[in-house]
């Protein structure tokens, strides 16, 4: 059953991403962005990573949205300016998908209960979660405590993101930017 609901949830997902693709409305792509990250959140549900799927749905479907709306809300635009394909972006990301596919294949099979991971790094995690940190929630220990530096930097990486959407949009704004 789980298999026909990752193809189900990929094949939407690939429905919506050739919709953005044709699209001309720039209120219709931000809705569509929604949308796919919607499924993207789903698709994480089925895979058992709840956290990221929140996570998505919030920046994702929430967050993004939320700047896409009012970017076009500041900007007053409505429309894709160039109608024509460009077929060097289109090459080169198909390039990248050919081999970010070709590197998956040195992976080990996904759930294999003996991957380098579940071996070493995991049972650490499980084992040292209540010992030297005393929070039950092995999650919020290993984003808060083993990879706190890591989790300190996506959240400035996501902060310094925030900011510069802002103090371009306000820089756009008090200009008058371009109104098409």
């Amino acid at each position: 059953m789980e298999l026909y609901i990752n193809a189900v949830l990929l094949t939407l997902l690939v429905v919506v991403t050739l919709a953005i693709m044709c699209q001309q409305n720039l209120f219709a792509v931000v809705v569509l962005f929604s949308a796919y990250s919607f499924l993207m959140a789903s698709i994480m549900i089925v895979l058992d990573a709840v956290d990221v799927a929140l996570t998505e749905a919030a920046v994702g479907a929430g967050i993004s949205t939320v700047v896409f709306l009012g970017t076009l809300y500041l900007t007053k635009s409505a429309k894709i300016r160039s109608g024509q394909v460009e077929l060097l972006p289109l090459i080169i990301v198909f390039l990248t998908g050919v081999v970010l596919v070709y590197g998956t294949y040195g992976l080990p099979t996904f759930g294999l209960a003996n991957a380098p991971i579940h071996m070493h790094v995991a049972p650490f995690y499980l084992e040292q979660s209540i010992p030297q940190i005393g929070v039950p929630n092995v999650v919020t220990t290993v984003l808060a405590n083993f990879r706190s530096f890591d989790t300190l930097g996506e959240t400035t990486v996501v902060l310094t993101a925030g900011i510069g959407v802002m103090l371009l949009l306000k820089r756009r704004n008090k200009k008058g930017g371009d109104r098409t």
